[in-house]
């Protein structure tokens, strides 16, 4: 059987992200992805300047404009009386700051975007319906059977298998953790919006146990939104909890505008959202996890794809200035990234409770963050600030 160089295991966009950053690194890599063909599921995404510094180094940030907003401002709103709390200036101040835009675009767009990268790279393979069942340590290589009975052996395996990783299974025996909270999403075309809070904003709406996030997305011709409230109705044993009528039982207490909104919603899926516990350990012998098989998050602060694509550049980075030791490599990706991503995991779950607040607390809270100006950006320097300097 011939040895794989790099093996990575899900075809999402971290599993792309990771394959063009070690193409550019000069390192050959095969992709496996479960699903017949390479796609997404979902809709809107936003992408931090930490994501995009990496995307303009991986040099797909042109084709990725073509999709792409950005937005003006990041506004909050109070949900109930329907007026702003708070806002973060996205515009000339920001980005002197970080260096590179905030934006928002389509999930399949992006992965699109990195599809073609990779397809136009000699040094990557991709191949679809490949569903990883089995991953075996061997010590100084991995193997990976697949449902179809295919076996790959690889110098290094990169589990890039989201929330219900299988190649973490090598590495951990956790579960994921649910939150008791579901998202609806949906999109509309954006003539059918109001300039309530701002069409070229992302607008999050913040209520009693529930939030409502829209943004533009595809340059500007949809409309983006996500509803997301906790159930009370959730049990582990049962799926039925997080209803529609639930759903419009909990918004009903929101303001008219988003009312009227969240009925625009689609009814036909909703997305029980889960985390895991932070795991610092992501690494065993030359296996190695990245994006959601390591540090699955919640949605809180739109930082899930960001932290994937970090884990991408910097593990590519690791691998290329080991060459000769690729475990030393793997310990030192492992060193630079499981802090900091846990570090963002247990901020998701904090901004969730401080979403989610209710009588006096939020008026405490609405009264805070209402004296903060739109340009103070000092809270965000240790998520969306460069840290290439530390893997140099």
């Amino acid at each position: 059987m011939a040895r794989i160089e790099t093996l990575i295991v899900g075809g999402g966009i971290g599993g792309l992200a990771a394959a063009l950053a070690l193409s550019k690194a000069g390192r050959s890599v095969h992709v496996l992805e479960r699903s017949a063909e390479f796609g997404e599921i979902g809709a809107g995404l936003q992408l931090a300047p930490n994501a995009t510094r990496i995307l303009a180094r991986l040099g797909v940030m042109d084709e990725i404009a073509k999709h792409a907003v950005s937005p003006s401002r990041l506004v909050w709103m109070d949900a109930i009386k329907e007026r702003k709390i708070t806002e973060i200036d996205l515009g000339a101040p920001f980005r002197e700051r970080y260096g590179h835009p905030y934006i928002v675009m389509h999930r399949s767009d992006l992965l699109q975007v990195l599809l073609d990268a990779c397809r136009a790279s000699k040094l990557i393979t991709l191949e679809a319906s490949k569903g990883a069942t089995e991953i075996e340590d061997c010590g100084d290589f991995a193997r990976v059977r697949c449902a179809d009975g295919s076996v790959y052996e690889a110098n290094i395996v990169v589990g890039a298998d989201g929330l219900h990783s299988k190649v973490r299974g090598l590495i951990s025996d956790d579960k994921p953790i649910c939150a008791e909270y579901v998202a609806y999403r949906g999109t509309l075309p954006m003539q059918e919006m109001s300039a309530h809070a701002g069409l070229d904003n992302v607008v999050m709406w913040v209520g009693p146990d529930m939030h409502f996030v829209q943004y533009p997305i595809r340059r500007a011709e949809l409309y983006n939104q996500v509803a997301v409230f906790r159930s009370k109705r959730y049990t582990p044993d049962s799926d039925d909890w997080g209803t529609v009528e639930e759903f419009d039982a909990h918004f009903a207490q929101a303001g008219q505008y988003v009312q009227n909104c969240a009925k625009l919603m689609w009814r036909d899926r909703r997305w029980p959202m889960y985390d895991r516990e932070p795991m610092l350990n992501w690494v065993r012998n030359r296996v190695v996890l990245l994006g959601d098989a390591a540090h699955p998050m919640l949605q809180y602060i739109a930082q899930g794809a960001c932290q994937a694509i970090e884990d991408a550049a910097c593990l590519a980075d690791c691998i290329a200035g080991s060459s000769s030791d690729p475990m030393s490599g793997l310990k030192a990706y492992e060193g630079l990234r499981a802090h900091q991503a846990a570090r963002v995991q247990i901020t998701a779950r904090a901004m969730g409770r401080f979403f989610h607040m209710a009588g006096a607390a939020a008026e405490v809270r609405n009264t805070m963050i209402a004296l903060r100006p739109a340009t103070d950006y000092s809270h965000l320097d240790w998520l969306y600030g460069d840290r290439s300097a530390a893997r140099s």
